[in-house]
């Protein structure tokens, strides 16, 4: 490796063994021991993954769960070997896979302490020194004396990465730091991480958060089904994350609303787009389309309604035909288009056939298609809706 480079992998892969006989019992278990013809499934976690990590480089590994994200970690610490390809690590490198590893629940958060630094490599006096900064920073003064099977597991991580912070290494691997705790622990983690970026650590971060992905890193991966399919700039990678993402919600929304087409009215709702395929996810302001049909059959329908709902139950934005040149006699479908201005999160539509007046409801679909709206790129409004503004000195 040249002198900048601290991680280089190559064509390393990953093959786990998974037997078909299982242990539900200590007799299956001699009786599986001694059998001849085990049969096993492989399982491929990582194929051919190659990467290098410079000196200094705040580097964020991302990809769905299963994608292999984790067990790449625990292969650049050693706790794994490589099928075939190779790892080097210049320099010391300190895993935090997962954060809380070498705590005893019978044991007080004061004697985890002394447990988990001596497991860290530090000495009794080097924690006694570290130990009232540590309890500040999670600020558990109060429960140091309390057995750890007692505290909540936002407590014992926030313990466990208040130890781990003060470990001094050349490289150091987070696995999913920011998964637990509230909101002001993730702030302090955030601050670790300006501290970390500023003094140029080395860090190999995994994380769901592209936030965090677009803040800090300088360099990120995307795994998916154990290869990689982006490597690079954050922004990018974190994008092309979030596609995943978003395609594999909208697959599971429209399987949901077709599995779920309710039968308590004989409206029926489809969202129509260019393509005429079925869409359940759309952008803040996209055009948003809409066909309303009933059967023939349905006696004097002459006025339709259309209403968005957010799952949440607020009622959003409803539209009707009572006050347009709107001829429906005789007829059994119409759309309807809108402007979705709104603010990100999960809808839902609802529709109504009337006679001339409104309160001649003939027919009514309470809960229809639902669908997803996301944020565009640049969008920091807040709120329920978009509406139209401008500001004036």
């Amino acid at each position: 490796m040249d002198r900048e480079t601290v991680i280089k992998v190559e064509n390393v892969c990953k093959t786990f063994a998974l037997p078909h006989e299982k242990n539900a019992s200590i007799k299956s278990t001699v009786v599986n021991f001694y059998k001849r013809n085990k049969t096993y499934e492989k399982q491929q976690v990582l194929q051919d993954i190659s990467f290098e990590i410079k000196q200094g480089e705040f580097f964020g590994i991302v990809g769905r769960n299963g994608s292999g994200k984790s067990t790449l970690l625990k292969l650049l610490a050693g706790i794994y070997s490589p099928d075939s390809g190779s790892i080097r690590v210049d320099g010391k490198l300190t895993p935090f896979i997962e954060l809380g590893v070498g705590f005893n629940p019978e044991l007080t958060g004061r004697e985890n302490v002394f447990l988990n630094g001596a497991l860290l490599g530090f000495n009794r006096r080097e924690m006694g020194a570290m130990y009232d900064d540590i309890v500040a920073f999670a600020e558990l003064e109060r429960f140091m004396d309390q057995k750890l099977k007692n505290y909540s597991s936002g407590m014992q991580v926030r313990l466990a990465f208040s130890i781990a912070i003060r470990v001094q290494s050349d490289i150091l691997m987070l696995d999913e730091v920011l998964a637990v705790g509230d909101e002001a622990f993730q702030q302090k983690c955030i601050d670790v991480f300006e501290k970390y970026k500023a003094q140029k650590q080395t860090i190999v971060l995994v994380t769901h958060d592209m936030e965090i992905v677009r803040r800090f890193c300088s360099g990120a991966m995307l795994i998916h089904d154990g290869e990689i399919v982006a490597i690079g700039e954050p922004r990018e990678v974190a994008q092309k994350y979030s596609k995943f993402n978003e395609e594999k919600i909208d697959n599971e929304l429209e399987k949901e609303n077709t599995e779920n087409t309710k039968k308590e009215s004989n409206i029926s709702l489809k969202i129509l787009t260019a393509s005429d395929k079925q869409k359940s996810g759309y952008v803040t302001d996209e055009e948003f389309t809409v066909e309303v049909s009933w059967p023939k059959s349905t006696p004097k329908v002459s006025n339709v309604g259309v209403g968005i709902v957010k799952q949440s139950g607020e009622f959003v934005f409803g539209a009707n035909t009572f006050n347009e040149e709107v001829k429906l006699r005789g007829k059994n479908k119409i759309t309807y288009s809108v402007k979705l201005s709104l603010g990100p999160g999960k809808y839902y539509l609802m529709a109504g056939l009337f006679g001339d007046k409104q309160n001649q409801t003939i027919d009514y679909l309470n809960e229809g298609p639902q669908f997803i709206i996301r944020p565009k790129e640049d969008d920091v409004n807040q709120g329920l809706s978009r509406l139209k503004y401008k500001w004036t000195v």
